[in-house]
C-alpha cells in the first residue's frame, strides 16, 4: 500500500519567540552578509579519517563551482582557539528512545568536564521535546556550569506524547526540520563560524517504494532544501549528526541516508530523504558520527574541526534561474589530504 504524504513544508524564517521562554543566548547585530561572496570554512584531513591537518597555504587549493575552477577572493588558516567558534550541542529526545537520554546526558557531561571544565569554545546546550526546541543558559566556556543546568533539564526531557506509526514519525519529522530551521535562523544575528553537534539517530527519513509525492509536495520539498541550504550557509553553521545508538544501530538503517546524499537541482528529483539530518550535515561539510559507542569520544571528534581550517571566500556565479544548484569541490595540492567542506549553495539571478 502506498502512502499520499500529508506533509506541510513551512516557511523557513519562523519565530523565535516560539522556542523557548528560556531562550537566553545574547544579541548580537544582524552578520553582514554578501549575496554574491560564498564563504567556505574547510577543513582537512588525512585521507581515509583523522584530526584536521593544518599549515596548508592558499596555492595549496584549487576551488571548482561545477568542475570550473574559480578564483579564491581570500584565505585565512585559523588554529585553535584563535577566532570563537560558538557550539551547540543539542540532545534530541524526539527521535531517541527514553532508554537512551540517560547515557546521553552522561556523556555530555563527559565532553563538559574535560579540561577541568574550561571548554575551547563558547558553548550552549539545546534540548528539543515534543514541546520543541529550548535553548538553554548562553554561551560559556565554563562546562562545569553547563553540566548543572544539563542535569537541571534531565526530568524534562522525559515527558514525551505522540502517535506511533507513519504519522507518529511525520510528526517527528515536523517537529525536527522546525527547530532546525528555528536555530539556524537565531545564528543569523551572530557572527563568524557555528557549529551544531545535533546527538541524535535522526529524524524520520519517510523515504522509499511506498511513498508517493505529488507535484505540490515535490516543490515544497524543494523549497525547503533551498531554504536550509541557504540558511546554514550564509549563516556559516556546520552541523554534525552524532548518532548515540552507535554500532547498536543496523547497517542498512544506519547507511540509509547516503542514497540521498547528491545535491538536487530541480523539484522532481527531491526525496524527503533529502530533508534527513545525516544528509544535511554532511552536505554542510560536517560529519555523520555513528562508528562508536562512546558517544564522548564521538562529539570531540566533532569538535576537533575547531582545532585548525580555513576561511576561503569566492564569489559565486551568476545564475540563469532561480535557485541554480551548484556544486562545489576543492582539490588540494598533497595527494594523501582531502578537504571538506559545504558541497553546494543555490544561486539565484
Amino acid at each position: 500500500m502506498r502512502s499520499r504524504l500529508g506533509l506541510l513544508f513551512f516557511a523557513p524564517l519562523l519565530s523565535l519567540a516560539t522556542v523557548s521562554a528560556q531562550q537566553l543566548l545574547p544579541v548580537h547585530p544582524p552578520a553582514k552578509v554578501d549575496n554574491g561572496t560564498i564563504h567556505l570554512d574547510v577543513v582537512t584531513t588525512v585521507k581515509g579519517g583523522g584530526p584536521p591537518f593544518g599549515g596548508l597555504q592558499e596555492k595549496d587549493f584549487t576551488l571548482l563551482d561545477n568542475k570550473n575552477p574559480q578564483p579564491i577572493t581570500s584565505f585565512r588558516a585559523i588554529g585553535s582557539e584563535e577566532v570563537p567558534v560558538e557550539t551547540i550541542i543539542l540532545v534530541d529526545s524526539v527521535n531517541t528512545n527514553y532508554s537512551n537520554v540517560a547515557y546521553i546526558r552522561d556523556q555530555i557531561d563527559k565532553v563538559l568536564h574535560a579540561n577541568g571544565g574550561k571548554l575551547d569554545h563558547p558553548t550552549a546546550l539545546a534540548f528539543l521535546s515534543d514541546d520543541g526546541v529550548k535553548l538553554q543558559n548562553g554561551f560559556s566556556k565554563d562546562g562545569n556550569a553547563l553540566s548543572a543546568s544539563l542535569d537541571s533539564y534531565s526530568i524534562g526531557l522525559r515527558t514525551l506524547r505522540r502517535s506511533s506509526g507513519f504519522y507518529g514519525a511525520d510528526d517527528r519529522f515536523q517537529i525536527s526540520l522546525t527547530a532546525l530551521h528555528q536555530i539556524a535562523a537565531h545564528e543569523a544575528t551572530v557572527p563568524g563560524r557555528k557549529l551544531i553537534l545535533w546527538v541524535s539517530p535522526g529524524w524520520p527519513i519517510l523515504s522509499g517504494p511506498g511513498i508517493e509525492l505529488d507535484s505540490k509536495q515535490e516543490q515544497g520539498i524543494f523549497n525547503d532544501i533551498v531554504s536550509l541550504s541557504t540558511q546554514l550557509r550564509e549563516n556559516r553553521i556546520t552541523l554534525y549528526a552524532v548518532n548515540p545508538l552507535g554500532t547498536a544501530e543496523g547497517v542498512g538503517r544506519s547507511t540509509y541516508y547516503e542514497e540521498f546524499l547528491k545535491g538536487v537541482s530541480k523539484p522532481s528529483q527531491v526525496n524527503i530523504g533529502n530533508l534527513s539530518l545525516q544528509v544535511l550535515a554532511a552536505q554542510s561539510g560536517g560529519l555523520v558520527a555513528d562508528a562508536s559507542n562512546d558517544i564522548s569520544a564521538l562529539l570531540k571528534r566533532c569538535l576537533e574541526d575547531t582545532t585548525a581550517y580555513y576561511e576561503i571566500t569566492f564569489k559565486a556565479a551568476p545564475a540563469e534561474r532561480a535557485n541554480e544548484y551548484h556544486h562545489i569541490e576543492i582539490k588540494l595540492s598533497r595527494p594523501e589530504l582531502v578537504a571538506r567542506t559545504r558541497d553546494g549553495y543555490y544561486s539565484q539571478p
